[in-house]
């Protein structure tokens, strides 16, 4: 079976920092784009980050820039999303996902859903207000 499994999720107030991991099994996606997405209920997966396994390409969302970072470990196989400062609106279930999508192997980082085809069942961020 192959998939990617979140974890860190919790409760947290504005100001906040968190951190979230994601951890492939199954297979290894050192070749693949990775990224973090969030989703509210009712609403669509919004695009957080993405980046390479080797790290030197990322991408963020205007609304987290300065505030969250993605990150990554070949060693333990583990991606990890830092997140500082948190606001309200960063409340929402995050999805990890992997990807392979043309727009990749062109040279992009892709920043839709359709760019990923590997997900995560998600973990919640909650504010307990």
């Amino acid at each position: 079976q192959v998939g990617l499994e979140e974890s860190g999720g919790g409760l947290v107030q504005a100001g906040d920092s968190l951190k979230l991991s994601c951890t492939p099994y199954g297979r290894t996606f050192r070749s693949f784009a990775m990224a973090w997405f969030r989703q509210t209920p009712g609403k669509e997966r919004d695009f957080v980050a993405t980046l390479n396994w080797t790290g030197d390409r990322s991408i963020y969302a205007d609304s987290v820039k300065g505030r969250f970072t993605i990150f990554s470990d070949n060693a333990v196989n583990t991606m990890w999303l830092q997140m500082n400062c948190l606001r309200p609106k960063s409340t929402g279930e995050y999805y990890c996902a992997a990807g392979k999508s043309d727009e990749y192997t062109n040279g992009h980082m892709p920043t839709g859903t359709s760019g990923y085809c590997y997900w995560g069942q998600g973990t919640q961020i909650t504010d307990p207000k």
